[in-house]
């Protein structure tokens, strides 16, 4: 699938990530209620900086920007920040917030797997997830801060892979706290599909202009969609509620 960490020229891009582009230009959505921090509570944070491993939260080097979609609401349509690890070559987990500052929620979160481990999913399973050939190729994935030829190698990568993707903080409505239960998010397959305006904010913000990524990933050649994945499109959606626990869970045995 593909490495980003181990080499010299990736860790300097990264430096460079952190500083350009890929820093601090998106907002957060959302004002949660709740007290200023207290001395106390910054002293105990910068300690905790200092003395407690984060070796997980070290070890995420990639940081992407796409557009999800509620599985069953095409409408319903946001920008996601993805802070990511490559687990081994075949394996991606990443943190999706709804802005790049220290200010940013966490909304939810991403598994990615190359083509070759989709391919072992079960049917039902493969209805959960949704390909990223057409992120890739229409310019809508950016990686913030990533030279160009760094980021079109990344795409060539990523434009095999499929995603599974939950919400759990609907920053687009609930603009306070995480309400409700978690949702099945979807990429977008096709031209028209995202809107325009939330496309040309991203864009401004970034500096990037996406007709150009599109122009520059012409040369990346469109897999083929393996078969089960983006069921949405043939209306076979899938959607979490919050069942009773009193009554039988689909799937469980007690």
């Amino acid at each position: 699938m593909f490495d980003l960490r181990k080499t010299a020229f990736v860790r300097g891009v990264f430096l460079l990530l952190l500083a350009g582009c890929g820093g601090k230009n998106t907002s957060s959505n959302v004002d949660s209620p709740g007290g200023e921090k207290t001395a106390k509570t910054e002293v105990l944070e910068a300690g905790a900086d200092v003395l407690q491993n984060k070796a997980p939260l070290r070890a995420m080097s990639m940081y992407l920007d796409g557009f999800h979609f509620y599985n069953g609401n095409l409408k319903g349509q946001m920008e996601a920040h993805h802070y990511c690890t490559q687990l081994n070559e075949d394996l991606v987990q990443c943190l999706i917030f709804d802005g790049n500052g220290s200010d940013a929620k966490i909304m939810g979160v991403e598994y990615i797997v190359s083509e070759r481990l989709f391919k072992t999913l079960p049917d039902e399973e493969r209805k959960l997830w949704h390909s990223h050939h057409h992120e890739v190729k229409s310019g809508s994935l950016i990686a913030p801060g990533l030279p160009q030829l760094a980021e079109h190698e990344l795409m060539e990568k990523l434009v095999s892979t499929y995603g599974k993707t939950f919400h759990t903080w609907h920053t687009d409505r609930d603009l306070t706290l995480p309400l409700g239960p978690p949702m099945i998010m979807m990429g977008f397959t096709k031209e028209g599909q995202l809107s325009d305006s939330l496309l040309a904010r991203r864009d401004q913000r970034f500096r990037v202009l996406t007709a150009e990524k599109r122009q520059n990933r012409a040369d990346i050649p469109t897999p083929t969609v393996q078969p089960g994945a983006n069921a949405w499109e043939r209306g076979e959606i899938r959607q979490l509620t919050v069942t009773d626990a009193k009554q039988p869970i689909p799937g469980h045995s007690h």
